[in-house]
């Protein structure tokens, strides 16, 4: 199966940006043979950095870009670590170390169950890359996204989601944010957390859906009750933490 066998890859740094307050993108060179499929991670490992901590030299990373692109594109928050502070500061084609791909947060075969992606902040990054490969294949899955961020200031990728829902019917993006008050931003989308309600008013029927749950690690818990509580079958739960990115 692609994407099943961990290897390892060494890849030069092409690109970064700012994509929200506090985040950053980084995209590298994607190394002859890497194949993976939409929603996998790899470790990133810096090599003979400047600095280290107890934290150490390797993430994991979700791969928010799709297999298709040239490039593999990483998102992180930007936390006051040696890892986080030697990558931000990376000269561009300098060399890391890529172990992967890994993990089986990706999307299901059966197009007749529709695919409902949890996201809480950062935790968007694997469905970034499901959501791209689902309109560069014109998949027919039914794909819903709730993605919940403090503020529009803190949201990454939001207007790529907006352009992938208006480019693909079989596609929804409902953004989410809980702390407008602290916002110097306009938000004209939904407010609040997300919760058995906000699931309901965009959802058809809440049982038939694979749901797939990636953020910190109290969001992706709470989300699990609402949908047992909810009714959901466990079986068509899925999770994913990011914890301390």
């Amino acid at each position: 199966m692609p994407g099943s066998i961990t290897m390892t890859y060494k890849t030069r740094l092409k690109q970064r940006d700012q994509i929200a307050e506090g985040t950053m993108a980084f995209h590298f060179e994607k190394p002859s043979g890497f194949v993976f499929k939409a929603g996998q991670t790899a470790d990133i490992t810096l090599i003979n950095p400047p600095e280290t901590d107890a934290e150490g030299n390797i993430r994991t990373f979700s791969i928010a870009s799709s297999p298709q692109e040239e490039q593999l594109m990483f998102a992180t928050r930007m936390r006051d670590t040696a890892f986080k502070r030697v990558l931000r500061n990376l000269h561009l084609d300098s060399e890391v170390q890529i172990d992967g791909p890994m993990g089986s947060f990706t999307l299901h075969n059966n197009v007749a169950k529709a695919a409902v992606f949890l996201a809480g902040g950062i935790g968007v990054t694997p469905f970034s890359s499901i959501i791209r490969q689902a309109a560069q294949e014109k998949l027919r899955h039914k794909l819903y996204l709730f993605y919940s961020n403090r503020r529009p200031e803190d949201a990454c990728f939001v207007d790529l989601l907006s352009e992938a829902a208006g480019q693909n019917p079989n596609f929804h993006l409902i953004a989410t944010m809980t702390e407008m008050s602290k916002s110097r931003r306009e938000w004209k989308g939904e407010t609040g957390v997300i919760n058995k309600e906000m699931l309901a008013k965009h959802l058809s029927r809440l049982q038939g859906p694979i749901y797939f749950v990636a953020g910190p690690p109290a969001m992706v818990a709470a989300m699990r009750r609402t949908l047992t509580e909810a009714g959901v079958d466990k079986d068509d739960i899925r999770t994913e933490g990011f914890a301390g990115y």
